[in-house]
């Protein structure tokens, strides 16, 4: 059923009929009226994973030591102002609370209505409170994380049966600079304070907050970019200075380049070796390093690069070798690049990407430009015509026990048809 018919209901009668809508199709049967298509695909989700539907179990509450670590350590702590100026005072009005919680579903923040605060507590809603997809049902905090796009969830539409009485409308937050989620920021009340329109203001202040992430980024990189003018200018040979995650700000005596991938270890020692640039000196600056590049070329050493794909939640790449070990987090588009080079460890021309992506081999320009993107922190390993791992990669490609799980959200069509290539796991009872 579409939001905006829900509109024309009134609450109670909208719930009666949502109401009926679930328990049809847990059911098995056939509803009068349609799921919505992201409902529905959630429904699903939580009936493969063995959520229950009547009953509310959840993991405990974090501990007031680890809350406060994760929200010093969570991108969204910079940005609360955007999302208290966008959504407290409509929350406060309407009668709904706004919580922050980050990649893995944790609540960080919660503000507003302090009523609602106190409703909110009976649901779990608590700081600290685990509300991931798979833990709790169908959700406006876990399900927009699955699904990265804004989703509202009214009534019945919860998978859980206890959480009938609530609506919420929640928004993923990206990194802009990678694409990396960090986030999800979540409108909530009684049901009877639903409206349609809130889904698109909860998604505009969360593109608001992407976009002041984007801000402090670039002024950080300014800061850095000053201090290391007139370091870089004394200084003969290649070099480059990054940021404390690899961003570049300034070059000096070789090609600008992005981003490069750190080790967990920099700087330890004064010394490293980096898959793109193999062995530099390092010196620590305000906000980032100073990496100057040795001249000789770098060895040839054997590389083992691990593709987990194992979580739906979480898509990462891992390389281990001479440099040490260092993970990325993959974005959606990423994640399907990689697992086919993976699965044709032969190689595949951008038109063959482009078809096993889009359906359509003259895509090879989007196709390019994103492997262009790959090739930022995972360009010492890949080769080209035909797109590639590279010889000395021993590459491990993990994937989930059911196969529907397999980047469940992608519709490139050989991610489908490898979905439906394997093995289906037993649906739990």
């Amino acid at each position: 059923m579409d939001v905006t018919r829900l509109a024309a209901l009134d609450a109670a009668q909208a719930a009666r009929v949502l109401s009926e809508v679930r328990s049809a199709a847990l059911a098995g049967q056939r509803t009068r009226v349609a799921p919505r298509p992201v409902i529905e695909e959630s429904w699903e989700r939580m009936l493969r994973s063995g959520v229950d539907p009547d009953h509310d179990f959840r993991a405990g509450l974090l501990g007031d030591e680890e809350i406060e670590r994760r929200r010093h350590a969570s991108p969204l702590r910079h940005v609360l102002p955007v999302l208290r100026e966008g959504l407290l005072s409509v929350a406060d009005t309407a009668q709904h609370i706004m919580v922050v919680a980050d990649e893995e579903g944790r609540v960080l923040w919660r503000e507003g209505s302090p009523a609602v605060l106190r409703k909110a507590d009976g649901h779990g809603f608590e700081v600290g409170a685990d509300w991931r997809e798979d833990v709790v049902g169908t959700n406006g905090v876990g399900t927009p994380l699955v699904t990265r796009r804004p989703v509202q969830v009214f009534s019945a539409e919860h998978f859980v049966r206890t959480h009938h009485s609530w609506t919420c409308t929640g928004a993923p937050v990206t990194d802009p600079r990678d694409g990396r989620l960090v986030g999800a920021v979540d409108v909530s009340g009684p049901l009877e304070t639903m409206h349609p329109a809130t889904l698109a203001l909860v998604d505009a202040v969360a593109k608001l907050a992407q976009a002041r992430l984007r801000e402090l980024h670039q002024a950080s990189l300014e800061r850095l970019r000053a201090v290391a003018a007139p370091v870089l200018a004394r200084l003969d040979g290649r070099a480059l200075v990054v940021d404390r995650d690899g961003w570049t700000a300034a070059v000096t005596g070789m090609p600008y380049t992005n981003r490069v991938a750190l080790p967990a270890s920099l700087g330890r020692d004064g010394r490293c070796r980096l898959p793109s640039l193999g062995p530099c000196a390092v010196e620590s600056l305000p906000g980032g390093w100073l990496l100057r590049v040795a001249d000789e070329p770098p060895p040839r050493e054997a590389v083992r690069i691990v593709l987990d794909l194992a979580d739906p939640r979480r898509r990462a790449v891992t390389v281990s070798g001479g440099a040490g070990s260092w993970t990325h987090e993959l974005s959606p588009r990423h994640a399907e690049l990689l697992c086919l080079l993976a699965l044709h460890p032969g190689g595949r021309g951008a038109s063959g990407l482009a078809d096993d992506l889009f359906g359509d081999p003259g895509r090879t320009v989007t196709v390019r430009a994103e492997m262009s993107r790959v090739r930022r922190f995972l360009g010492a390993f890949l080769e080209h015509q035909p797109y590639r791992f590279c010889d000395r990669a021993e590459v491990e490609l993990l994937l989930p026990e059911d196969p529907l799980d397999l980047l469940p959200h992608s519709t490139a069509p050989a991610i489908v048809r490898e979905r439906a290539a394997r093995p289906r796991a037993p649906r739990p009872r």
